[in-house]
């Protein structure tokens, strides 16, 4: 018969029809030197290869030469068994991405968009950052300070500006641009008021002004900025904790009432009884004891320092009249016993021819007749007679 002519690769021979060569698989042509159709040539053993395409990517089970197949839109690779970038697999086929214009590329099997601009994050980029808030399909950085809030926000519908989320401790606001109570600015930080304790914070809007960082309504007799001192007429206890009243001074012992303050127990303590007590102007209110179980008060607690000086000052000078006057009676009383006892009387005794009289009466030994006998009044006649002469009568003897 006729030569096959076959070749000897890509055939087995010609034995079924002379002349007429028997292709093996993935060969073809009259004497089996072609590659069948989804095969291609291998060039460096002169061997045919299957295209093996992708069957969902390719676009049939042909490829070239190279044996690059024909890949469907958004399927590359060799074999078109790869999403092409902007493409994501899903359910066997390639899908684009949904990024929401804020990325191109996506993760190809899970569609994670990747690289997302204009501050957006999420799968599909479909969040903004943190600190950055959503507007008018855009995302703006969020007007919250990292040092006084997390730095987050969020705009309710129908609202034209941000809320931060949360402010951190001592700052509020929208915006947590401001101090809160308990707290002042300090160079743009709020720093809290430093009181000592010594205020409520229940009893004003802040206790401290916060401008300035000054205390506001210092409690417990306590004064000063920081409400660090005791008020006018109190001083630290013992341990310099609480503020007690000033020490009052009466007569030669010391006498300190203890005033309400922090831990420190309600009690009024008195000593033993003094006299002519000089009382300092903030012990006046606390004469008497007060009870600390009904908070009763006594009878002079609102009796100010000046009244108290002008009611002692009074009380002095009334003593003072009422001792002057006792002693200018007793004087009074002594001169007028005194003059009485003292008064002078003669003895007058009529004899024959002369008057004989005596001095003072024996139970005066040490009257004074000096002024008894005047020059005027008392004459003794040439015979020797004694004349008594009085203003309206002259008596001789």
């Amino acid at each position: 018969g006729e030569p096959c002519n076959c070749s000897a690769v890509g055939s087995s021979g010609c034995h079924d029809t002379p002349g007429r060569c028997t292709c093996l698989p993935g060969y073809a042509g009259l004497h089996c030197e072609h590659c069948a159709h989804g095969f291609h040539p291998d060039h460096s053993q002169q061997h045919c290869l299957p295209c093996a395409c992708s069957p969902t990517g390719a676009l049939g089970p042909s490829c070239d030469d190279d044996g690059k197949c024909r890949c469907k839109v958004g399927v590359t690779d060799l074999k078109c068994d790869r999403c092409s970038d902007g493409y994501y697999r899903a359910n066997s086929t390639c899908e684009p991405c949904q990024c929401n214009n804020h990325s191109n590329t996506c993760d190809r099997l899970t569609g994670t968009c990747l690289h997302c601009q204009g501050n957006t994050e999420g799968k599909h980029c479909e969040l903004c950052r943190s600190g950055f808030y959503r507007s008018a399909h855009s995302c703006h950085r969020c007007p919250c300070s990292t040092v006084a809030s997390t730095g987050t926000c969020q705009i309710q519908p129908g609202e034209a500006a941000p809320t931060c989320d949360k402010c951190k401790v001592g700052y509020t606001g929208p915006n947590c641009n401001q101090c809160a109570n308990g707290y002042y600015n300090s160079d743009s930080i709020c720093v809290r008021c430093q009181c000592n304790g010594n205020v409520d914070p229940t009893l004003s809007p802040s206790i401290c002004k916060p401008e300035t960082g000054e205390c506001i309504g210092c409690l417990y007799h306590t004064a000063g900025f920081h409400c660090h001192e005791c008020e006018d007429g109190y001083v630290r206890d013992p341990e310099g904790i609480n503020c007690t009243r000033k020490e009052a001074t009466l007569g030669p012992e010391i006498t300190e009432f203890i005033s309400p303050a922090p831990n420190a127990s309600k009690a009024t303590s008195l000593p033993t009884a003094v006299t002519n007590s000089t009382l300092s102007p903030t012990t006046i209110q606390t004469i008497f004891p007060l009870g600390s179980s009904d908070n009763s008060t006594s009878a002079f607690a609102d009796v100010s320092w000046t009244q108290f000086n002008i009611i002692i000052l009074t009380v002095i000078i009334i003593v003072v009249v009422l001792l002057m006057g006792f002693v200018g009676a007793v004087y009074m009383y002594r001169e007028y016993q005194n003059r009485k006892l003292n008064a002078p009387f003669w003895t007058i005794e009529l004899k024959e021819d002369n008057i004989s009289f005596s001095s003072y009466h024996d139970s005066i030994p040490n009257a004074d007749v000096s002024g008894l006998l005047e020059d005027d009044g008392n004459e003794v006649a040439p015979n020797g007679q004694l004349t008594l002469t009085t203003p309206m009568h002259n008596f001789k003897a």
